[in-house]
């Protein structure tokens, strides 16, 4: 074990005092803020900093485009586990260590990454429990009444990767990450070795015909955790009378890590989008990757479905072979029948 998932994702922003503002009202705790920086955390202790572009704090040498998260930092469990991934990375990187001790450095595709000891503050979530049709988990009890939302964890980050299999190969063999899922023509899940989430972060291609994907290296969204549905909802409800408005797709849950999502338009300000998200899958070692058609994989439902999902999905998952452990293309799509050629 070494990493144990995000400690802190550092912003790039041209807009500080709406992206502020925004933070506030998505629930994280604010700590400082100057004319060039802010910084906040979640419950657990992660933190969002964000600073305005020239920062002399923000990565040096990288090849990422546009605003957005330029630097994600990972938690290591111990002194001995950041010391045997820094003798490693220092074969061939040049490493920068802070004051605080965190160890900075750009992967040969240019990404900026870091590297510190750090321990999350311990968060038990307490959902309601549910009553269905021949069970009774609550009896003679009310569903908790939440008026605000406040973000557990940094769950995982995604960019877009114009070599998807050169960073994929990175993490893995570099950081010690694990594949946990494959969607073809979208990306690769991957988690940390000392991580129980689904994924810690997603590798996506920044090739695949999606909004905001621009064959770079960019930001897409990153993912706070909350307690429940309910309290994703509570979030929502919060957000829009303060104005900020989701994707479009509404509260959803995703059939590939079984999460509930909701995702705010952020791109403008912060580069990308926010999600919350709830429930999501828990893996571990044991794990068996799986290998999922794009579409099928995205959600079990949406609120609002967007167009590219408005045909039924290929009913398409299975068990990924050891060669299969790697980013796959879409399959292609078939010919669509002519009028007049008879269904089979």
């Amino acid at each position: 074990m070494a990493i144990i998932g995000i400690r802190r994702l550092v912003f790039l922003v041209d807009d500080l005092e709406t992206a502020h503002r925004f933070f506030m009202d998505y629930g994280l705790k604010p700590i400082e803020q100057d004319a060039k920086s802010a910084l906040f955390e979640t419950q657990d202790g992660a933190e969002v900093r964000l600073l305005v572009r020239g920062h002399p704090d923000l990565p040096k040498k990288t090849e990422q485009t546009g605003i957005g998260v330029h630097e994600c930092v990972w938690a290591v469990d111990s002194a001995t586990g950041l010391r045997r991934l820094v003798a490693d990375l220092g074969r061939d990187h040049e490493l920068v260590t802070d004051e605080e001790g965190t160890v900075h450095f750009v992967t040969p595709f240019g990404q900026a990454i870091a590297l510190s000891v750090w321990q999350p503050r311990p968060v038990h979530g307490a959902p309601s429990p549910s009553n269905t049709t021949g069970y009774v988990g609550r009896l003679n009890q009310p569903r908790k009444w939440i008026d605000r939302a406040r973000p557990k964890r940094i769950h995982h980050c995604v960019w877009t990767f114009p070599d998807v299999q050169e960073a994929l190969e990175y993490y893995r063999d570099r950081l010690g990450f694990r594949v946990t899922d494959v969607q073809k023509g979208f990306g690769v899940y991957i988690r940390a070795d000392g991580a129980y989430e689904h994924h810690n972060i997603f590798l996506a291609d920044a090739n695949a015909r999606m909004p905001n994907f621009d064959g770079t290296l960019r930001f897409h969204h990153c993912n706070f955790e909350l307690e429940d549905i309910d309290e994703v909802m509570v979030a929502k409800n919060f957000l829009d009378r303060n104005g900020w408005r989701n994707n479009g797709w509404g509260l959803g849950r995703h059939r590939l890590t079984s999460a509930a999502f909701l995702y705010t338009d952020t791109v403008g300000f912060l580069g990308g989008e926010m999600e919350y998200g709830a429930d999501c899958d828990c893996v571990d070692d044991g794990w068996k990757p799986r290998v999922w058609d794009g579409p099928f994989g995205t959600a079990i439902f949406m609120h609002e479905l967007p167009r590219w999902m408005m045909d039924y999905p290929n009913w398409d998952v299975t068990f990924a072979r050891d060669d299969q452990l790697r980013f796959l293309p879409a399959d292609p799509k078939p010919a669509p029948r002519s009028a007049a050629q008879p269904a089979e």
